[in-house]
């Protein structure tokens, strides 16, 4: 049943509580979020905005004005890259993350344990549990899941210039580009220890998932303090599927094929060719430049489920 909402009486102050939500899934559909999230939430306890962005980067800014308006609860509505603008300028600060599920992976939300279901999610925000998470940096891109090198990445970069979004282009796009996708020779550093390494894909993992229960490190946690780097080998064709399946049972670790090597500080060497990086599954690319990984402890506060 929804929440329904009481008489607001004058001697109790509500809270700011602000959503930002995506605006790509179309203009009609926001609206329908919008009165849906006005519908569950707690309009005795919280005062609610709502502010929509204009492409890349905009989300940001707009945390940016919220923080200095004095909200110390902001919202992200949308896929992963929106949740990844809105918490990168909410670390280390006394605010506090909110998750509203609307993308194709849905990583840190599934990870967490928020509801994909809109109606549950805005309950967990009603309940205003908290928890401190860790986050890594790379180059000065923040994560919060993971980050990464090889095939993801390379994926990722193409599934940006779909069209269409979703699970199924996305398993498009990875059958799409396994075909002609050679495993790189690679150089890099966990906490100074030096590792050469011919892999298919590295992954740094604080979170233990990719998105859409894909689980890439089933044993990471993402408040100890420590990434999951995770070296996948190349392997021989005939183990796709089964290694597939391992992703969606969490059992990958258990392969011959997957190497994880926990650590705090990682470095990548100059790649004599551009590399095709991910930051929460959104392309990045460095072309001959150092790449810096670095772990930063119980820096965001999240509102989650009641654990």
């Amino acid at each position: 049943m929804p929440l329904r909402n009481k008489q607001i009486e004058p001697s109790m102050p509500r809270e700011k509580i602000a959503f930002i939500l995506n605006p790509i899934a179309g203009r009609s559909r926001n609206k329908n979020r919008v009165a849906a999230i006005s519908r569950y939430l707690d309009l005795n306890r919280y005062d609610p905005v709502y502010r929509f962005t204009e492409g890349h980067g905009h989300a940001g800014k707009i945390v940016d004005q919220l923080l200095e308006e004095g909200y110390k609860k902001l919202v992200a509505v949308g896929g992963d890259g929106t949740v990844n603008e809105v918490a990168s300028s909410l670390v280390n600060s006394n605010a506090s993350l909110g998750i509203i599920p609307a993308g194709s992976g849905n990583g840190l939300a599934r990870f967490l344990g928020i509801p994909l279901r809109l109606a549950h999610a805005v309950r967990v925000l009603n309940n205003d549990h908290t928890l401190l998470i860790d986050a890594g940096k790379m180059n000065g891109h923040w994560f919060f899941c993971t980050c990464g090198v090889g095939f993801d990445a390379r994926v990722g970069h193409k599934f940006s210039k779909s069209k269409k979004r979703g699970f199924i282009t996305y398993l498009k796009t990875i059958l799409r580009e396994y075909r002609n996708y050679t495993p790189r020779k690679y150089k890099f550093t966990i906490d100074e220890i030096e590792y050469r390494r011919r892999a298919f894909l590295i992954t740094i993992a604080n979170a233990g998932q990719y998105g859409n229960d894909a689980y890439i490190a089933p044993g990471a946690q993402i408040d100890d303090g420590w990434f999951d780097v995770c070296i996948l080998k190349p392997f021989p064709l005939f183990k796709t599927i089964f290694l597939g399946l391992r992703l969606f049972n969490r059992s990958i670790e258990r392969t011959p094929y997957m190497e994880i090597v926990r650590g705090k500080e990682i470095r990548f060497d100059k790649p004599k060719k551009k590399y095709f990086f991910h930051i929460d599954g959104e392309p990045v690319k460095f072309k001959r430049i150092k790449i810096r990984i670095s772990m930063h402890h119980l820096c965001l506060s999240v509102i989650i489920k009641n654990r």
